[in-house]
């Protein structure tokens, strides 16, 4: 697993430029979640939430919006920006079971299950399936598994569906590479859209 709190402390944060460039088309797949759902929308987790980037985003558009990541120094710095309707809680993603979570209709992934190895994908997918309503729905943005996976990680199709084992994969397609440097812009990344077998 990467190490973000090291990563954190350094300043080492590419994952933020490319959420501040392909900020507009991460918006848009989040948007395309509550356009025919019925209010309220429900809960939204959002999985590696880091500083809170995107988590905020959720809470705009109707969602009781949770951000959960490990390391303690994003989270603080997602709570001082005092995003209204947004609770920020330290946890580990690879045992969702250790906290009181409670249930969630929508997850969100930016390139958190990416960096996991195959017994954390499990354990990530047994997690996230313990907490999910039925019909939840699943959004995982990820590298793919490319020469440069050890660096930046990545993950296949195949991984995503021999994790969540309990869900259908009913969309995947190409994310922007807008604003990611070099090796990241060789890694094709893709948005995998899952939703919970009722």
């Amino acid at each position: 697993m990467t190490n973000y709190a090291r990563m954190y402390r350094f300043g080492m944060t590419p994952w933020e430029s490319y959420g501040k460039a392909s900020g507009d088309s991460i918006s848009a797949v989040i948007a395309r979640e509550d356009v025919d759902r019925p209010r309220p929308l429900g809960r939204a987790l959002d999985l590696g939430c880091g500083r809170g980037r995107f988590t905020p985003e959720l809470a705009r558009r109707g969602w009781q919006a949770v951000g959960v990541d490990y390391v303690p120094a994003a989270i603080e710095a997602a709570r001082q920006r005092g995003d209204e309707g947004v609770t920020y809680v330290v946890g580990d993603v690879t045992d969702l079971g250790s906290g009181d979570l409670g249930t969630f209709d929508l997850f969100l992934d930016i390139g958190c299950f990416q960096g996991f190895d195959a017994d954390e994908r499990q354990a990530v997918g047994r997690g996230v399936t313990a907490l999910a309503e039925p019909d939840a729905t699943l959004l995982i943005l990820a590298f793919g598994p490319t020469r440069f996976r050890s660096f930046v990680g990545g993950t296949s199709r195949d991984e995503i569906v021999a994790a969540f084992p309990d869900w259908e994969l009913s969309s995947v397609e190409p994310a922007p590479t807008a604003g990611l440097g070099w090796p990241m812009n060789r890694t094709e990344p893709q948005w995998f859209r899952l939703r919970r077998r009722s």
